[in-house]
């Protein structure tokens, strides 16, 4: 991913001892397994991998992700994104990632469920000892970490989960409600005001996309684009909250203007958010895009070398560690919840999330002003600087 943290630049601003970058340029643990299973007479079998990046702030944190494209190398980067994401919140977890190389909709929910289980059973040892701890990531839902929990019978041991099943009660509209919010924050720091009245284009429609339009337009801003796989749709005066909740983006698109996708990350708006996969904006189309901020809803949306011209072009970036990191906050309030017994309720659920995420917020931009970084690289610094410094305290480094 492009917003993976650069080690070695970082190092030229932090004393970075010599051994703690060794540490974190290689993950500590790699897993492949195949998973087998017989649906409908046939035989099935694909590979899994999981990662985990670092542990020396807690157990491995990170989602499970089901796609056909995924391999280890994506796998092992995610989970090295989830390192720093969960060091620059707070959060007592160290970075994993887990995922399944298979077409999500080329399956039936039984033979979804069969894998699902498959994959329990494969990752048993670091699933029962809390050694990885799984959420929902592409591909996955509440559902599949239901189906993990019933194979491990211990709560603590996947969060994600439906709220009848020992979830957490918000943490499905969580990454949304963290992006939104973040927007929100940018806002007021960025551009000066509220962003009531202000205009957002969202890439990607799916359950972060989708909740973070709906949040945004329940705070007044003018959600004016929105897109999937299916194609785009615009209105300038922005959808209704209403349509954007129930409404597909093909249904918006009939019942106000389509528009090509692509055409979508050039619109002349205040936020772009990508919402979807990783290397969105490119060395080719990163020149042509007139947003004033850009929120990394997605992981690794922007290359580096996009990123170099973005930055050139003095639109400011709110990177992916802090924007979209509202879900593993969610996490961790589900994991607490599940370990104590006690019962968060959803608004409860949200205010956890603004409430670490103005923090982070708040560090990310003290560090940029004092030493003239973007934000980016500030939070890299303090999240590195957070991983280390347990490092250090662990006596894994001196």
């Amino acid at each position: 991913m492009g917003s993976n943290v650069d080690l070695e630049s970082i190092s030229r601003i932090l004393d970075i001892p010599s051994d703690a970058s060794r540490l974190l340029e290689r993950p500590e643990q790699e897993l492949r397994v195949t998973l087998n299973i017989v649906c409908d007479g046939k035989l099935i079998c694909t590979d899994a991998y999981l990662v985990i990046h670092s542990s020396v702030r807690g157990p491995g944190k990170g989602g499970i992700r089901l796609s056909a494209d995924v391999d280890l190398a994506e796998t092992g980067e995610l989970a090295e994104l989830m390192t720093y994401k969960c060091a620059l919140v707070g959060i007592p977890f160290g970075g994993a990632k887990s995922s399944i190389r298979l077409d999500p909709h080329s399956l039936t929910d039984d033979g979804r469920g069969m894998f699902v289980r498959e994959y329990a059973h494969a990752l048993d040892h670091y699933l029962s000892t809390g050694l990885y701890i799984p959420a929902p990531d592409m591909g996955t839902n509440p559902s599949d970490m239901a189906i993990i929990y019933g194979q491990t019978h211990i709560p603590e041991s996947v969060t994600g989960k439906p709220p009848r099943v020992r979830g957490l009660p918000g943490r499905l509209e969580a990454t949304g409600c963290g992006v939104a919010a973040v927007s929100r924050m940018a806002s007021e720091d960025i551009l000066g005001e509220p962003i009531a009245g202000h205009t957002v284009a969202i890439q990607g429609f799916g359950n972060v996309g989708g909740w973070t339009a709906r949040f945004l337009a329940e705070s007044g801003a003018r959600v004016v684009a929105v897109s999937d796989f299916s194609g785009a749709a615009y209105r300038e005066e922005g959808f209704p909250a209403a349509e954007l909740a129930e409404c597909s983006v093909a249904e918006l698109g009939r019942l106000h203007e389509k528009m090509n996708r692509d055409d979508l990350l050039e619109l002349p708006v205040d936020f772009l958010i990508p919402a979807a996969a990783g290397h969105v904006l490119t060395e080719e189309n990163a020149g042509k895009v007139k947003a004033k901020v850009i929120v990394e809803a997605a992981n690794g949306p922007i290359t580096p070398e996009a990123d170099a011209i973005l930055e050139k072009a003095g639109i400011k970036i709110l990177p992916d560690i802090l924007a979209n990191a509202g879900g593993v906050v969610a996490s961790y309030a589900e994991w607490r919840q599940a370990k104590s017994g006690d019962v968060t309720e959803r608004e409860q659920t949200f205010e956890i999330i603004e409430k670490r995420l103005d923090n982070a917020y708040r560090a990310v931009k003290d560090a940029a002003a004092k030493r003239g970084l973007s934000y980016r690289t500030a939070s890299h610094l303090i999240a590195v600087n957070e991983v280390v410094q347990a490092m250090v305290e662990r006596r894994w480094v001196t």
